[in-house]
């Protein structure tokens, strides 16, 4: 279901047609990226250059990739190598990642030649040479300008990852082979942050799903959860299909397991004697246990769990239509059509009555004194004073007039008033203004306010007549902010949710963990849980190691229900990955090797929600500083650790050798592991035989010596210079924790 107009940011724009077209140009109109009006640039790039490698072997360098202006930043991109045969768009796009197209992006088709919010450039000789494309440069090479902004034409980088990149243009849409990106942040950003790369679905995606039905409270009318005893009550009436048992009155279940607690069947009828009555609609709860209720046709009662019976009153007049809390604690506010009255609930006595000019349905606000009164009929809405009892306002509900009665519900936390009239939801601030329109496909009916998350809870049913292609027999639950009204959560169906029977009602756990929804045409509660995809929490970032270093990378990230991780590697500047063997922890720890300079490494996070991943980490692999030849003797020592170290059969220079251990050379210009250096598998010794400084003993007994000119402090006495503990430590101490909204700036970890 749609629940919102219009088409959702980030929607790939293949479907869209905001180019800027010009007749006899259908093959540009083609082109997959949106345009944007260019304002005047930033002159002064920011952050440092950057530069990825394609998978054909493209380099594309980018002039700035971070604390760019979120205004409008002008970046200088170049590339080499690209082939002569396909042309490229270079844009701000979003990123998809590995073998997804980068879309949508910012900038489009430049139709004059002016400017420069994208670039497209073509192979030499092509038809498009000219005032809309540059051609490629000697070797493939290509040297632009383009003005990127964070937010325009349905990309928001303040939300999601984005990349400068190269991609083959609308002629070759389906071709990967050109796609190189680029991460870019702007102020206030890392690239990679906002909750790492959702593969599936967004980074901290909510969701709910089904977790119980409870088929254990007849046919439910409306619903509370008590704030006190946290008891689920449910106003219930006959279900005619089960068995031989009215089921009608209150219900009291266990909130967990649907397990019922208590029923209160009976409350006084117009004589007060007690007989079998179902329970229409819930006012409030009492103190410490119970609620308050209405009970057909005229009943006010109220029962807590372990009753026999419920309490109550008969009232005068007409069908009570409508209940809720009064204005005090022994008090009721009564609709019984267009006739609002304050009842006191001990007796039945109306201490003040207002006739309106129409309606059947209100919402209090009791924390501002005011009841909203819809007259569905007549398309109105009417504001009543608490504190004077009269109509302070009036207001139209646009669809209104004939519509089908919805609901009437006020945010407690904003005042604001949501009212369902048919497929539509009207949102009124506290003053009458209307301030925002939902649409969807089904009938709104109910909607919860949860105060602790600001969020709106609306469940949605279908018509339920299948003759009407408009119907599927499914309703739905929406989630929205309170403030801004977006979407919270991803929309859930709801089979066989429709309105034949009764109208839906949903009541929210404090903090949204936990919502129930009523079927009445099924005779069920379905019990839904959240679920959040995974989101990081703590990111990785570059990390530089020596040769033989131990190194650690670590990343966080939080979701329901709680995510694992894997850790991934690419050997190929990012563009194809695979899995590190058994790396199933917040830590990656391993031995930086001068093979692995360049590498890149990320984390992927999976729960059964979706999967996310980090920005992907560079690995700088240095050369162990200290002489450059080792002693040979005693088996295949690497040359690279120096005389003291213990080779993997015990000879000097071996490959088991690591910084770690005490084993490596560290120099003046003219130390060396080589001339003058044995080694024997019993033990070693290091000598110098120019001004540098031998570091540590080998192993397996050996020892070392120095001399003190040219070398550090640290190195002549053997110490090592850093632990690999102390800086694992250290850069553990500086990570802080990424969050989508807080846009900080994140750390390494090791």
């Amino acid at each position: 279901m749609t629940s919102t107009p219009g088409t959702a940011p980030g929607t790939p724009p293949g479907g869209r047609s905001r180019l800027r077209r010009r007749a006899g140009t259908a093959a540009v109109a083609a082109l997959l990226l949106a345009g944007i009006p260019v304002g005047a640039a930033v002159s002064a790039d920011a952050g440092t250059p950057k530069t990825a490698t394609g998978p054909q072997g493209q380099k594309l360098t980018v002039s700035a990739t971070t604390g760019l202006d979120p205004a409008q930043q002008k970046v200088r991109v170049q590339g080499e190598g690209y082939g002569l045969t396909t042309g490229i768009y270079v844009a701000l796009c979003k990123d998809n990642g590995d073998n997804r197209v980068p879309s949508p992006c910012l900038g489009g088709a430049d139709m004059s030649g002016g400017s420069k919010t994208s670039q497209w450039i073509v192979p030499p000789g092509d038809p498009y040479e000219g005032d809309l494309a540059q051609a490629f440069g000697p070797g493939g090479t290509f040297d632009v300008e383009i003005e990127i902004a964070q937010k325009g034409d349905g990309l928001d980088c303040a939300e999601v990852a984005c990349s400068i990149v190269t991609r083959a243009d609308h002629r070759a849409a389906g071709d990967r082979t050109q796609d190189v990106r680029i991460p870019v942040a702007f102020a206030g950003q890392d690239p990679g942050d906002g909750g790492g790369e959702g593969v599936d679905v967004p980074a901290g995606t909510v969701s709910y799903k089904s977790a119980a039905d409870f088929t254990t409270a007849g046919k439910p009318l409306d619903l509370l959860l008590h704030p006190d005893s946290k008891k689920l009550y449910v106003g219930a009436d006959n279900l005619p299909d089960t068995a031989d048992v009215d089921e009608r009155g209150l219900h009291v279940l266990n909130p967990e397991n649907g397990a019922s607690e208590s029923w209160i069947s009976q409350a006084p009828g117009s004589t007060g004697a007690l007989r079998a009555s179902a329970a229409a609609r819930i006012a409030g709860p009492l103190p410490g246990d119970g609620v308050v209720y209405n009970y057909p046709l005229r009943g006010v009662g109220s029962a807590k769990s372990g009753d026999g019976a419920a309490t109550g009153v008969w009232l005068a007049g007409s069908t009570i239509t409508d209940i809720a809390p009064g204005t005090t604690p022994g008090t009721v506010l009564v609709a019984q059509g267009a006739t609002l009255s304050e009842i006191e609930r001990a007796t039945g006595t109306a201490t003040r009555t207002l006739t309106l000019p129409g309606g059947t349905q209100f919402a209090a606000d009791p924390e501002r004194g005011a009841l909203w009164y819809t007259d569905f009929t007549a398309g109105k809405l009417h504001r009543v004073d608490l504190a004077s009892f009269t109509v302070s306002g009036s207001f139209d509900l646009p669809g209104g007039s004939g519509g089908m009665a919805g609901f009437t519900e006020t945010d407690p936390a904003t005042g604001a008033v949501w009212v369902g009239v048919g497929r539509s939801l009207l949102v009124f601030d506290a003053a009458g203004t209307l301030v925002k329109t939902l649409v969807g496909k089904d009938l709104a009916r109910d909607a919860a306010f949860d105060t602790a998350s600001g969020r709106a809870y609306v469940v949605w049913q279908d018509g339920g007549d299948l003759s009407d292609p408009a119907n599927d027999n499914n309703g739905t639950l929406t989630v929205y902010g309170t403030e801004d009204f977006a979407v919270a959560a991803q929309d859930l169906s709801l089979p066989g949710n429709h309105s034949q029977a009764g109208a839906a009602s949903l009541a929210v756990e404090p903090g949204g963990a936990t919502v129930f929804v009523t079927s009445p045409a099924e005779g069920k509660i379905t019990k839904l849980v959240r679920q959040v995809s995974p989101l990081v929490t703590r990111a990785p970032a570059d990390l530089t190691a020596k040769d033989g270093e131990e190194v650690a990378i670590r990343a966080e990230a939080e979701g329901t229900p709680e995510p694992t991780v894997r850790w991934q590697v690419s050997t190929d500047g990012a563009q194809t990955w695979k899995d590190v063997e058994g790396a199933t922890e917040f830590a990656l720890t391993f031995t930086a090797r001068t093979a692995q300079d360049g590498y890149r490494y990320r984390a992927e996070f999976r729960n059964d929600v979706g999967t996310t991943r980090t920005a992907a980490v560079k690995l700088t692999v240095t050369p162990a500083t200290g002489g450059d030849t080792g002693g040979d003797v005693g088996g295949n020592g690497d040359a690279s650790n120096g005389a003291g170290s213990t080779g993997s059969d015990g000879s000097t220079g071996g490959d088991g050798g690591t910084q770690s251990s005490g084993g490596s050379t560290t120099g003046g210009s003219d130390s060396t592991g080589g001339s003058g250096s044995t080694g024997t598998s019993g033990g070693s010794t290091g000598t110098s035989d120019g001004s540098g400084a031998t570091v540590g003993g080998g192993v397996a007994g050996g020892t070392g010596t120095a001399a003190t000119s040219g070398g550090s402090s640290l190195a002549a006495t053997g110490a090592t210079v850093m632990s690999v503990t102390l800086a694992a430590a250290g850069l553990v101490g500086a990570g802080v924790l990424v969050h989508r909204r807080a846009r900080r700036r994140t750390e390494g970890a090791l």
